[in-house]
């Protein structure tokens, strides 16, 4: 018996490359589309650095160490976001 998920005709199987063409694929992004989600993590960050100074103000350390490690990952994000070519 022949597994469906190995049928390359099937419904679903090359979905991406049919909705959005095979130049699509290539994993370069628009620069005001970076721009814009670097944007996004940048306030994401501030809203997490905040936290972590707001938790490190009430005695919350261990919280405020994991909002400071999540703004530090937040802002690596944006910045490989940027980076990307």
């Amino acid at each position: 018996m022949k597994d469906p998920s190995d049928d390359a005709d099937a419904p679903g199987a090359n979905d991406a490359s049919d909705r959005f063409g095979a130049e699509a694929m290539d994993g370069a992004r628009p620069l005001v589309e970076r721009f814009g989600l670097a944007a996004i993590a940048g306030l994401l960050a501030a809203v997490f650095g905040f936290v972590a100074i707001a938790a490190w103000s009430s005695g919350e350390v261990f919280l405020a160490v994991m909002a400071g490690v999540g703004a530090l990952m937040t802002i690596w994000a944006a910045a490989s976001t940027l980076r990307r070519a």
